[in-house]
């Protein structure tokens, strides 16, 4: 029998949560990509997942966004049941995944201006909300420019401000800054905790840099083979380990002895994604 994952520190919660998982099961065939998976997230908080690949955080992100059915469990996003009211979920999110979402051919004003049609944003307010966003995002100035000009965090800021222009409740970020450069990565971090002080929004990330976790996120689950292992904020998780001890050492600890001969078993695969992201991103 399994044993209940470790939950360090407490912390106030609203009445309606943002997301709220119960025993969420997910399966492709005879692998189990998310195992029991049990998760409250509060709103107004910035939540990481974090785990080594094939862990389940995209399959989970996917079930809360409603790309992906519900197999076991519930879920449930602003007291909004995915399955039943998969409409009004997606009019509360912002989404941005891990491929590119963006279209090469069409400016930058187009490509948001295409996101503000797709989730019914009154007409009379588009281009307001959409130069809105790019200016959040410090795009307006290179707006009317293809998309296929803009460098790669240039892409990832267009990204944001087509996830933006909804004014979402619930930014959802898989894995944002994957390819970019360390300069790249701290303007699109930066450019979203503007945005989630401006509108008070609920984030929930995934990513590897867990220096990113460590400065962004209120608090982080780590999952391992599908399974939520360990659930609190990254100075509580590391001070269960010891006072010297880092993020990238609670990963460690709750990933196993398994990480090593995962990535070598994986390293050459994830290599070249990474690599054909960063070209794609130029």
């Amino acid at each position: 029998m399994s044993t209940a994952p470790e939950t360090i520190g407490t912390r106030d919660r609203v009445a309606t949560p943002a997301v709220e998982c119960h025993h969420l099961t997910h399966r492709y065939g005879d692998f189990t990509a998310v195992d029991d998976l049990s998760l409250t997230i509060a709103r107004g908080e910035a939540f990481g997942l974090l785990g080594p690949n094939g862990a389940g955080k995209t399959t989970t992100i996917r079930v809360l966004n409603t790309l992906v059915p519900v197999q076991s469990g519930t879920v449930e996003v602003f007291g909004l049941d995915v399955m039943r009211h998969r409409t009004d979920v997606r009019y509360n999110l912002g989404y941005v995944p891990q491929q590119l979402s963006i279209e090469a051919a069409l400016t930058g004003r187009q490509n948001v201006m295409w996101f503000a049609r797709l989730f019914d944003v009154p007409r009379a307010e588009r281009r307001e909300r959409v130069d809105e966003a790019l200016a959040a995002m410090n795009l307006l100035d290179v707006a009317d420019r293809v998309a296929s000009t803009y460098s790669g965090g240039m892409v990832r800021r267009l990204e944001l401000a087509q996830a933006l222009v909804n004014r979402p409740a619930l930014l959802v970020l898989d894995e944002p800054t994957v390819g970019l450069d360390p300069i790249a990565r701290d303007s699109v971090w930066q450019r979203v905790a503007e945005m989630r002080e401006r509108y008070d929004m609920t984030v929930l990330l995934t990513t590897h840099y867990m220096e990113e976790a460590d400065a962004l996120c209120d608090r982080v689950a780590l999952l391992h083979h599908g399974r939520l292992q360990v659930v609190g904020s990254p100075g509580e998780l590391k001070r269960a380990l010891g006072p010297t001890a880092t993020l990238e050492d609670v990963f460690r600890q709750y990933a196993g002895a398994e990480l090593a001969n995962t990535a070598e078993e994986g390293g050459l695969r994830d290599v070249r994604r990474s690599r054909a992201t960063a070209r794609r991103m130029g």
